[in-house]
């Protein structure tokens, strides 16, 4: 039995109602104001909070990581690895977010993923490798992890007030803001973020060559940057193609592209391709899948096999050849073809003092320079204050070394407790602080002996803090210290570099040859939009055409298998292709639907193709309007591979017909109004802008419009001689009286 509609007038559960203020109401808002209260918000968050690494190299989930190993004791050389489940658990305490985000920032940053040049986590267990997409990392309940040893230039002097600390998200800790890093971190390791409307892109460099660079920099701020930093060093090795002028451009804005390729050996025992190294940005399998589909496509022909043998020794991709393959050759094949050649685009976009901003290499170690700077004068600062403090308190002892009896028979002629130190201050000139510490010192250490030994301290404290005074009043005395630092980075933690170095002058002249198939081969296209690619042998030995109910054979030609294709739509767009990204196919078989294999949009269908090698000729766009364009075919010429031109003729009347032309000829117009013109396309002038609306050459009457065009055959043009036109008509011009054509049998 269905239940009863509650009363909420008489339900108690709805009371409250009655006392919530607007409840129901529709509230207006200006859009701009929702977005900037709710949308803004988030998006700061994510730039200054999450996605962008700061001036020490790191994102504030890295460092809240490393932080927390720090405080776990995993830095200690006698401390045992601890558990991944362990350490991800602890890092929660400063990172609110789910344990898989967190152990998946602790696996990139392991030694055994492989994805940074210096990795900062010493791991057993599976992570995973940084160049395979299908080596997936194990459980954090199996894996073990400890701090490497680079770590103690990170937290050097951390506890010191070098940096600055904050409460985490609860308020039960202290994490820091930064950590005082001792090397630019932040050029030597990787560093990859997507904020909102930004990124970062921080291709890793040579630690050595970045020290170096450093202290060059220090020393002379004009100093060229390319002498001491080669170019970037990525932790899968590969070969990086040495264009100055391009890592000149990286080096000032902190934008362009490295070009990087994969290193192989040729096992000529077993005629095979071996690859050891690839490009940072991709992957084995990436790398396989395209290798092979362009076998299928029968693009690449000297491969008999193919297959991944990366194994505990490393990376490796086998390639088995066929006989009498030139593997260099294929090689450089392989490189225009597939990810084994790829690009790294840079993007040095980094937070400073919570402000994103693109840098050069320069600015960034000018940046880095000034973090540091600060860092050692707060500690010098702290260690100063210290020795301060110890200096007053032993020479309390020095005066109680003038007569230690006294002091003794002060605090035993003392009745209460409380006045020990009071007494001590009056007896001796000493301040409270000074008549504490000698009150807490030991019976046993009342000697002259010991106070001796503690007050031959005094001097070397007072020649310490002199020159820690002398440094922060000095700032070459800072940046001396930086250096040196550097240097002992250097001497410490300094490995070869693994990228090395092509140039353009070692790239053999072949590799910018197009070696695709050439072939004579017949291209037929149906007027639903059907295209078939058949071979001449093919064809002599093939029946009738095979086509759609209802559907026929538009246009055909005669090609090779390097002819470039244009394709027009009836939307004004121009698809560009080859002969040779079709397969080869039989007459009995449907072939391929062109809006479907060029991405058409929908509703799209195809309108005419134009085969080209060299682009020469014309295009004679006709529309209803009677108006028509004649554009050159190098106006559809582009450089680089673009696929879609859009604008590629005037929509601003339908298109009745479009005549390709390889030079002028006649042309028959008819009208919906059984008029007919006949005209030479050398009369009209050519547009090099596409979409041009082009000029009147049929001057239509009244609802008229133009119905077809075609090109006319020289034993044609007998018959149709009393409609040929002398002139183009001007626009506005009555049309002349050409006559009913409906006895035209053409």
């Amino acid at each position: 039995m269905p239940r009863k509609r509650e009363d909420k007038k008489k339900n108690p559960v709805y009371k409250h109602e009655a006392y919530i203020e607007g409840s129901g109401s529709v509230v207006n808002e200006q859009i701009i104001d929702v977005l900037k209260n709710n949308y803004m918000p988030y998006a700061m968050s994510v730039i200054i909070s999450r996605a962008l690494p700061e001036i020490d190299g790191f994102k504030p989930s890295h460092r809240k990581l490393l932080y927390m190993m720090y405080k776990r004791g995993l830095l200690s050389p006698e401390k045992e690895r601890s558990k991944s489940a362990n350490v991800v658990g602890e890092t929660m305490k400063l990172n609110p977010h789910g344990d898989q985000a967190i152990y998946e920032t602790m696996v990139r940053m392991t030694r055994g993923n492989e994805a940074l040049l210096h990795p900062y986590i010493d791991s057993k267990g599976n992570f995973g490798k940084q160049y395979s997409s299908k080596m997936h990392f194990a459980a954090p309940r199996y894996t073990e992890v400890k701090l490497e040893k680079i770590c103690n230039e990170l937290f050097r002097d951390i506890d010191k007030e070098t940096i600055d600390f904050v409460p985490n998200y609860d308020n039960t800790m202290q994490e820091p803001t930064l950590l005082p890093a001792t090397f630019p971190t932040v050029l030597v390791n990787s560093n990859t973020g997507i904020a909102v409307s930004m990124a970062s892109n921080v291709c890793p460099f040579n630690l050595e060559e970045i020290c170096e660079t450093t202290i060059a920099l220090m020393k002379n701020p004009e100093h060229d940057i390319l002498s001491t930093l080669k170019g970037p060093d990525f932790p899968g090795g590969g070969l990086m193609l040495y264009d100055e002028e391009e890592l000149k451009k990286v080096y000032e804005t902190g934008r362009g592209s490295i070009k990087v390729r994969a290193k192989y050996n040729y096992d000529k025992s077993a005629n095979c391709l071996e690859i050891t190294q690839i490009p940072y940005t991709t992957t084995v399998e990436a790398i396989i899948e395209k290798i092979i589909d362009l076998v299928k496509q029968g693009k690449i022909r000297e491969i008999s096999y193919i297959r991944d043998e990366t194994d505990i020794d490393g990376l490796k991709i086998a390639i088995d050849l066929k006989r009498g393959t030139d593997p260099d050759k294929l090689m450089q094949k392989l490189y225009r073809l597939t990810p084994l050649q790829d690009s790294y685009p840079c993007n040095f976009n980094i937070l400073i003092a919570g402000t994103p901003k693109v840098m050069g290499v320069r600015e960034i170690l000018t940046e880095w320079t000034a973090f540091r700077e600060e860092c050692v004068q707060r500690r010098t600062y702290h260690d100063l204050q210290k020795k301060k403090e110890k200096l007053h308190l032993l020479e309390a002892l020095s005066k109680i070394l003038l007569d230690i009896d006294k002091a003794i028979k002060i605090i035993r002629e003392t009745e209460n407790e409380s006045d020990v130190v009071p007494n001590l201050m009056i007896g001796f000139g000493i301040d409270e602080i000074q008549a504490e510490y000698v009150a807490e010192i030991k019976l046993r250490n009342i000697n002259k002996q010991y106070i001796l030994r503690r007050v031959e301290e005094v001097d070397q404290l007072k020649k310490d803090i002199a020159e820690m005074e002398d440094i922060l009043r000095d700032k070459k005395k800072i940046r001396k210290i930086i250096i040196a630092e550097l240097r002992d980075v250097v001497k410490n933690y300094a490995q070869p570099r693994r990228t090395m170095f092509y140039f353009k002058s070692d790239v053999d002249e072949e590799e910018i040859i197009d070696d695709t198939p050439d072939y004579p081969v017949n291209i037929f296209v149906s007027a639903s939009g059907y295209f078939k690619k058949i071979t001449p042998q093919s064809l002599r030995m093939s029946g009738e055409q095979k086509l759609k109910e209802g559907d026929f054979i538009s246009q055909s030609f005669e090609a090779t298998n390097k002819t470039e294709l244009v394709f027009f739509s009836d939307s004004a767009q121009a698809y560009k292709s080859k002969a040779s990204a079709f397969d080869d196919t039989k007459a009995s078989v449907m072939g391929d639907y062109v809006p479907a294999k060029l991405g058409f949009g929908e509703g799209e269908n195809l309108k005419m193709l134009v085969p080209t090698t060299d682009y020469s000729g014309y295009i004679v766009f006709f529309f209803e309007n009677g108006k028509a364009a004649k554009v050159p075919m190098k106006s559809y010429e582009t450089k680089t591979n673009r696929k879609k031109l859009a604008n590629a003729y005037s929509s601003k009347s339908p298109l009745v017909a479009a005549i390709f032309a390889g030079e002028d000829c006649d042309i028959l117009l008819r009208s919906t109004s059984g008029h007919a013109l006949v005209f030479n396309t050398g009369m009209i002038l050519p547009k090099s802008t596409r979409d041009s609306q082009g000029v009147q050459v049929m001057t239509l009457r009244k609802s008229a419009l133009l119905a077809s065009a075609e090109i006319i055959k020289e034993e044609q043009l007998g018959e149709l001689t009393k409609y040929r036109a002398k002139s183009v008509p001007a626009a506005g011009k009555p049309a002349k009286e050409l006559g009913d054509t409906n006895q035209l049998t053409f």
